[in-house]
């Protein structure tokens, strides 16, 4: 347990980055599923949609043609 005032608030400060970090990483890992199931459908308007938050799937949406 923290026990000096620096310590108290870096443990506060580590659990509010822990909350943003949870809701970030939730949110990306959304967007990856929603654009491998466009990919996969096919459906390039959805891909492109979603490819602007995840640049590494984009070359997979380029393959899919216009």
């Amino acid at each position: 347990m923290a026990t000096t005032k620096s310590a108290k608030k870096a443990a506060r400060k580590i659990a509010r980055r822990t909350k943003v970090n949870h809701a970030r990483r939730s949110r990306l890992r959304t967007f990856v599923r929603k654009v491998e199931e466009a990919i996969a459908a096919g459906d390039r308007k959805a891909a492109l949609t979603a490819s602007r938050k995840v640049s590494r799937l984009t070359h997979q949406v380029a393959k899919l043609g216009k």
